[in-house]
């Protein structure tokens, strides 16, 4: 069987189906367990106190927002070789979900920052990036809505994907080139030997990551499902029109 079949519609209206109700009802689990765990079973940190229990909030609304953009990228760069509009139409979808973890992301960290750093924002390498990203994203839905053409709007949207994935990379990396960021580094890596936050913080953010993935998983198979079911009506009613 070839990945390549999931980019026929129907195919992937079956497949997003079946799988839906499964990755939802995990997804529901998963952020019920990591959020009553991490906000109520945790003890507060010596120097933070209880504003670190906001990273199982802000760490994976944080970290969804860049992968959701590098997802957008797969879906681009499939869409420009190889045509299919699946994959065109689950990049669009998964913009606004991207935006809101983006939102989510920039509020949290601000609410941390105010306490931790004395200031609700600075102009640090990461967050700036982070900030264009959200930027990005906004030009990216904001293009789907003003072009008519839905494959000219796919082809435009697409190269705005692969420019705007350079401050996704830097709001993932930045912290590796600018070593005067007040922004520390990642709170969670596969890295032995890399700060990390303890076991007592880290599992239960790990299960609200995990969460927040499935999360995103089935807001963009709703959407792009919807996204399909309209672009199916909008060819319907051409249709009509023509023959009338």
């Amino acid at each position: 069987m070839s990945i390549w079949e999931y980019a026929n519609p129907k195919k992937f209206m079956q497949t997003s189906a079946w799988a839906l109700p499964w990755v939802s009802g995990l997804s529901v689990i998963l952020l019920g367990v990591g959020l009553v765990w991490g906000f109520f079973f945790t003890p507060d940190d010596y120097k933070q106190g209880a504003t670190v229990k906001i990273i199982y909030l802000h760490v994976p609304s944080a970290m969804m927002a860049i992968s959701a953009w590098f997802m957008m990228l797969a879906g681009s760069l499939i869409w420009l070789i190889r045509r299919h509009h699946v994959s065109a139409l689950s990049a669009k979808a998964a913009a606004p979900v991207g935006l809101t973890f983006t939102v989510i992301g920039l509020v949290t960290g601000a609410i941390w920052g105010q306490p931790m750093w004395g200031t609700w924002w600075a102009w640090d390498p990461r967050l700036t990036s982070f900030l264009i990203l959200g930027l990005f994203y906004l030009g990216y839905i904001a293009l789907w809505a003003a072009v008519e053409d839905a494959d000219t709007a796919a082809d435009l949207t697409s190269v705005l994907c692969i420019v705007g994935s350079v401050f996704a990379f830097l709001s993932r990396y930045a912290v590796l080139f600018w070593n005067q960021g007040l922004h520390q580094g990642a709170s969670v890596s596969v890295v032995q030997g890399s700060d990390q936050v303890s076991n007592v913080y880290g599992a239960p953010l790990l299960v609200c990551v995990t969460g927040f993935v499935l999360l995103f998983v089935t807001l963009v198979l709703l959407r792009t499902r919807t996204e399909i079911r309209a672009r199916r009506i909008k060819a319907l009613i051409a249709r009509e029109r023509a023959a009338a």
